[in-house]
């Protein structure tokens, strides 16, 4: 790389860094450019990215955000996997680490947290941002349906009662 493709570079990373809502950080040596490539499609679908940098030049670039704690995981073969939603990344990451063990979690932030490995496998736990919104509209509309329900249960059991007269009288 040239010191402008660097320069670049270090400035486009700094802003991942600062505009992401979580970013994780994990050793992948070993790993097959048919691995990878897997890998990066499944982060892709999900709506995240995944990056290899220089550490040196991932350091530089987290220099002045947010996520500066994590300078230290920066070491031997690292990669980058981040997303706005700060589930997705950890969520892809630790799924696809449990089929590959070639892909090794250090660490990651979210926000001004800086995560250990262990943080961010509980990070992958949770709902993403969409299953939250599925769960809290249901609550929302669970409410509705049961005073509809209570509404309509009167008529309907007078409806029945009638029902039940007019099959007497038939019968007799």
């Amino acid at each position: 790389m040239e010191r402008a493709e660097k320069r670049e570079f270090v400035t486009e990373l700094n802003e991942v860094f600062k505009a992401s809502g979580s970013v994780v950080v994990a050793h992948y040596a070993g790993a097959t450019v048919a691995q990878m490539n897997d890998f990066r499609s499944k982060m892709r679908a999900a709506g995240g990215t995944v990056k290899v940098a220089k550490n040196r030049l991932a350091k530089i670039a987290l220099q002045g955000t947010e996520a500066e704690g994590i300078s230290g995981l920066f070491t031997g073969q690292t990669l980058i996997a981040y997303s706005n939603d700060p589930i997705t990344a950890p969520k892809v990451v630790v799924d696809f680490a449990k089929t590959n063990d070639k892909i090794v979690v250090l660490g990651g932030a979210m926000g001004t947290t800086t995560l250990n490995a262990d943080a961010v496998k509980s990070l992958a736990t949770l709902p993403s941002l969409d299953e939250l919104r599925a769960k809290l509209l249901g609550m929302i509309q669970t409410p509705a349906t049961r005073i509809a329900g209570v509404v309509a249960a009167p008529a309907s059991q007078l409806a029945r009662v009638f029902s039940a007269y007019a099959k007497k009288d038939e019968a007799a």
